[in-house]
């Protein structure tokens, strides 16, 4: 990192927001941790509660009711809050990035003032749908389509992998008003819960991330009104694509909480745990281990605050948010292992945290575009620069 993207950061400010986010985790989120795991239990009401300490509206300008942060506070209130618990991480990241971040990026001022303020607040929780069923990566694709009758669009189709796609109050969608595979035939909508043929579906029974709500969007002659259209009627994919850039840079902050997460309890495992007559720390084999990952961890932190500077800096972000994505992910899975195979037989087990963290990792080099697809953003960006690094 240079030395421009350090003094950018606030340390002191920084610090400040940090035990904030920390007290909220261990108060309200820790004693529950493996209950909600266990139950797949979404905490709507715990949720709605981090509204009133800002962490909801993080990036939201205060005259709309939010916090008026940047992104170097909203990645350590992420990384934060996923060192407790990552599926709780993920539902911060998914509702500051997503849902309430279209909205503020490309909402006009009357949609800003309706929803900002509800979702700020945590009165509402929001959703966003991109993914089908049959159309992941290849968005180009998408079957739910929004027909124009009159002064309303009728939206049909099915939205998968969204997170709180049943408890959100509010859902920015992406769907198709023109031609198959054409990237101006999408158009951005938002979606009121109660809106008559509006519904969640099915509930995802998953591996990791698991209090965590991911369900689908169901839309039969759903009636969405003109007013409520994002931008102009052709720009929904290319909304998307932008804010994928900062969506990436919350998964690489949510990589980087379970990858700390990992590491600091593997440290203190290994400190503690005798064999042979002496703590297990002092025996090359996992010292080395926790050198590894330390080093890849002080790698992931390096490029994740890089794309926040430049994306609070109004520069390009989308080569470095995608390697910050790619790489984060990749190493969190990495260290979770580690931890894993650190702890032993009690490693594999639900009585030790690291159990969750190597669950709950995978989900990271997967949700907002696998790695693969990662390699991809990052190749183009590296041709259109016409060089390389």
């Amino acid at each position: 990192m240079d030395t421009a993207t350090t003094s950018y950061i606030d340390q002191e400010n920084l610090k400040i927001i940090r035990d904030s986010a920390r007290d909220f985790a261990e108060t309200h989120i820790r004693p529950h941790v493996m209950e909600w795991d266990e139950a797949q239990h979404f905490p709507v009401d715990m949720m709605k509660e981090m509204g009133k300490y800002g962490f909801l509206g993080v990036l939201v300008p205060e005259k709309y009711g939010g916090s008026g942060l940047g992104y170097q506070e909203y990645i350590t209130i992420i990384e934060e809050i996923t060192k407790v618990d990552p599926s709780i991480g993920l539902s911060v990241a998914a509702h500051n990035s997503l849902c309430t971040g279209h909205i503020l990026e490309f909402g006009n001022e009357e949609q800003k003032q309706k929803y900002l303020p509800k979702l700020a607040s945590g009165e509402w929780i929001g959703a966003w749908g991109l993914t089908e069923p049959n159309t992941g990566s290849d968005a180009g694709r998408m079957k739910t389509v929004a027909e124009k009758q009159g002064d309303n669009y009728i939206i049909n189709g099915t939205k998968c992998w969204i997170t709180h796609g049943i408890s959100g109050e509010v859902a920015v969608v992406i769907v198709r008003t023109g031609e198959l595979l054409d990237s101006r035939g999408m158009t951005a909508f938002i979606v009121e819960r109660g809106t008559e043929g509006f519904s969640g579906g099915k509930k995802e029974d998953k591996l990791g991330m698991r209090a965590s709500e991911t369900a689908e969007l169901i839309f039969d002659n759903c009636k969405v009104p003109q007013a409520n259209m994002l931008g102009k009627e052709g720009e929904g994919f290319i909304q998307a694509m932008k804010i994928l850039d900062g969506g990436r840079i919350s998964i690489a902050a949510l990589s980087l909480g379970i990858a700390k997460g990992a590491y600091e309890t593997s440290v203190k495992y290994a400190k503690e745990r005798e064999q042979f007559g002496q703590p297990i720390a002092n025996f090359q084999g996992v010292s080395f281990k926790l050198a590894d990952m330390t080093t890849k961890i002080q790698g992931a932190e390096l490029l994740t605050r890089k794309a926040g500077f430049l994306k609070n800096s109004g520069k390009p972000v989308t080569k470095t948010s995608a390697s910050a994505k790619y790489y984060a992910s990749e190493v969190c899975v990495e260290v979770a292992t580690d931890g894993v195979q650190i702890f032993g037989g009690y490693g594999y087990t639900k009585e030790f945290p690291v159990e969750k963290f190597y669950r709950d990792s995978k989900l990271c080099t997967i949700g907002e575009g696998t790695s693969e697809i990662q390699k991809l953003v990052i190749a183009r960006e590296l041709i259109k620069e016409n060089k390389l690094g």
